[in-house]
């Protein structure tokens, strides 16, 4: 081993055989593989000089490492990499500093590294860790990697704590397995931040995945991730020997699960957060939360979850990209604030299926989220649409209202549709005008000035009669007795209602803008 790191080669213990190199499994490694964690640690920190025209590395092939390699607060210059290596005990790296560390396919018990810096990658693909990670304030230079990599709970319960960490370049956590909670308070990623197929479970806790105050530069992916076979080999190797991509129609695929609650409130999110085929196993009282979230792009095209609640209350993105299948049902979903300017759904979509949407996610009334869906209808060219939303709102509203206000209400909905449908007021008033005009053609009445009358004229005496505004000069020019004064008096009331709820419908429709 101290020979190789002089020369930067390979210092390979392996047995050349898959059931004897399998780090994982639980095969005895002899003292013949073996080095001692302190002389690793002697290595990496007063390490010889390498031999002339060569760079000094520790690479790893196959090795246990016996006792505790512990490097807190030292600086280590030299690239290291371990591949297919078991560590007897825990890893502890607090707040040392590092080129590029890798640790790739490696059987771990704890790994410790609060406040780690790294000036280039931190890259632990397919390890398996058996009691947690921790990353406390970490910062990593370039990429993070954690690919295909299977950890446990700590003694708190947690799989990976990472509150605070800040990431330079990509977080790649794709076909990530993890046992407990997921800390990322406050994390920040300087490019995407990628779980595309990954299985996060907590039984034992609240959350699955805890991310309040996330930000990333570009895209959240929690998607599913394509497992078909690519060139050079498969579309899930682990970065940088192959990125995961999200599946297209008809590829073999692998969801992101989530058995638990998840939490990005108050996220920042520079190009999407995208949900592609995700899956969310809730207990009742867990919940999807997105409140106050920002992200140009929300795609929540995944499976309804069939317990907790979707909450997306005071969100705020431009383009909504749903189906009619992911979200839950009444009473699951809460939209109180979401602000959304751009309707884009996958799928059919139909507006009874959305107005439906408002419903579940307003068991109490609220106009708010029936306004917000009719201005983006209007933006996007559906007045008629939109104008169903409104009136949709406005029959909601009525049922919350006393019996006065509620009866006037139904008055109003039976005329005119709350203005919504004008075309109804010009029905109505042809009816009443026929209706009047019939009533008062078997009338020939004597004028009240018999020098001074119009000619007596049925249709015109009705719609006067209609019209409570305008003049035709003749009303008040007859002498009415008996049932034709109680038809005539009727047809002025019918006529003040009408042009009542046309004008409150008129009012409605030029305020709408």
């Amino acid at each position: 081993m101290w020979e190789a790191f002089r020369t930067g080669s390979v210092c390979d213990l392996s047995a050349r055989a898959a059931d004897h190199d399998d780090p994982h499994s639980d095969r005895v490694w002899g003292p013949e593989r073996s080095v001692r964690a302190e002389v690793v640690a002697l290595l990496l920190l007063h390490g010889p000089p390498p031999v002339p025209g060569r760079v000094a590395s520790l690479k790893l092939r196959g090795v246990r490492v016996t006792g505790r390699l512990d490097l807190s607060g030292g600086t280590v210059d030299p690239y290291v990499e371990l591949r297919s290596c078991r560590f007897d005990s825990e890893v502890q790296l607090s707040e040392s500093r590092f080129g590029t560390l890798r640790l790739v396919d490696c059987a771990v018990p704890r790994l410790d590294a609060s406040r780690l810096h790294t000036e280039g990658d931190l890259h632990l693909p397919r390890c398996r860790v058996a009691r947690g990670i921790r990353l406390t304030d970490a910062q990593i230079g370039t990429d993070l990697l954690v690919s295909q990599a299977v950890v446990q709970r700590d003694s708190k319960g947690r799989a990976i704590t990472a509150d605070g960490l800040s990431v330079a370049q990509d977080f790649q956590g794709e076909l990530l397995e993890t046992h407990g909670e997921v800390s990322l308070r406050g994390a920040k990623v300087g490019v995407s931040m990628s779980l595309r197929g990954a299985r996060l479970s907590n039984p034992y806790g609240r959350h699955a995945l805890n991310a309040p105050q996330l930000t990333v530069e570009r895209t959240l992916y929690l998607t599913s991730v394509a497992m078909d076979q690519g060139p050079g080999g498969t579309a899930y190797s682990t970065p940088p020997y192959g990125l995961g991509r999200t599946p297209t129609r008809g590829q073999r695929a692998q969801s992101f699960e989530c058995r638990g609650g998840l939490r990005l409130d108050d996220g920042r999110f520079g190009d999407a957060v995208d949900f592609f085929g995700a899956r969310f196993l809730l207990a009742d009282e867990q919940e999807l939360s997105l409140r106050r979230i920002q992200t140009p792009e929300f795609r929540f095209v995944g499976e309804g979850p069939e317990r907790g609640r979707v909450v997306v209350s005071g969100a705020k993105v431009v383009k909504l990209v749903d189906t009619s299948t992911s979200w839950p049902g009444p009473g699951r979903v809460s939209i109180e604030g979401f602000q959304y300017e751009i309707l884009a759904p996958r799928g059919h979509f139909p507006l009874a299926r959305r107005m439906a949407w408002l419903e579940a996610a307003t068991p109490e009334y609220s106009p708010e989220p029936y306004e917000r869906l009719a201005a983006v209808l209007r933006a996007s060219g559906e007045d008629a649409e939109a104008r169903e939303v409104l009136l949709a709102k406005q029959r909601r509203r009525r049922a919350t209202l006393p019996t006065g206000p509620k009866v006037w209400g139904y008055l109003q909905d039976w005329t005119v549709v709350y203005g919504y449908r004008p075309g109804r007021a010009a029905l109505w008033m042809a009816v009443l005008w026929a209706a009047g005009t019939l009533f008062f053609s078997q009338l020939d009445p004597p004028a009240i000035k018999e020098d001074e009358h119009p000619q007596w004229s049925a249709p015109l005496y009705a719609l006067d009669l209609l019209l409570p505004v305008i003049d035709l000069g003749q009303q008040g020019q007859w002498k009415l007795a008996g049932g034709w004064q109680w038809g005539a008096a009727a047809l002025v009331i019918m006529g003040w209602i009408l042009a009542t709820t046309v004008a409150a419908g008129a009012s409605r429709l030029l305020r709408r803008g």
